[in-house]
């Protein structure tokens, strides 16, 4: 176990998304995470943010988006499903009292954990310092030691993370085509399936 500031984490390989289909209807299974994106508004949804929030992390530099950022006026940010994972442990984060700097500590540690150790990693609080743990062992010891108040399992995040987006629009980064997310609710997407 260690402090947020320290080395890397290890952990499971790259989860698969859920599935997408292009705005045309056919189906995008020859695209992979790492090629869509997802526009603030989607982000939001899939984190519980305010877009407010979200502009003023962007600006701050707290969590910038990866794939694109808004350059200009209208220009969109295009979020990475990384980008949103760590916008999601961000917020709980903050829902709990971490302060910004030990926030802004956590985060630049996330970006350096490589995407297929991430899942395995275990953030503890203990209100002032932000620990990674990543096996049950280290969760239990800094419990035990009286450190830890809180944990975000960096995996359950992932997953949540994950089982919203499929719900959601995407966007493919190399041609900007927009994916329909599987949200049965959603009717105008099914509307717009239809037609074609």
């Amino acid at each position: 176990m260690r402090s947020t500031g320290d080395g890397l984490a290890t952990g499971d390989a790259f989860p698969p998304r859920g599935a997408l289909t292009c705005a045309s209807g056919a189906p995008a299974g020859d695209v992979v995470p790492e090629q869509v994106g997802y526009r603030g508004p989607t982000a939001c949804a899939a984190t519980g943010i305010t877009y407010r929030q979200l502009d003023y992390w962007a600006r701050t530099g707290l969590v910038e988006p990866s794939v694109r950022s808004a350059q200009g006026s209208g220009g969109q940010r295009l979020y990475s499903f990384r980008d949103v994972v760590v916008l999601k442990i961000v917020k709980r984060l903050l829902d709990t009292g971490v302060s910004l700097q030990n926030i802004r500590t956590a985060v630049h540690h996330l970006r350096s954990v490589a995407p297929s150790e991430l899942a395995r990693v275990t953030l503890m609080s203990d209100g002032a310092t932000v620990y990674e743990c990543t096996s049950p062992h280290e969760v239990v010891d800094l419990l035990q030691g009286g450190q830890g108040v809180f944990g975000i399992a960096v995996g359950v995040v992932w997953r949540d993370v994950e089982s919203s987006l499929s719900q959601l629009h995407g966007e493919r980064v190399d041609t900007g085509e927009t994916l329909v997310g599987h949200n049965p609710s959603d009717e105008l997407a099914a509307r717009r399936n239809r037609a074609v």
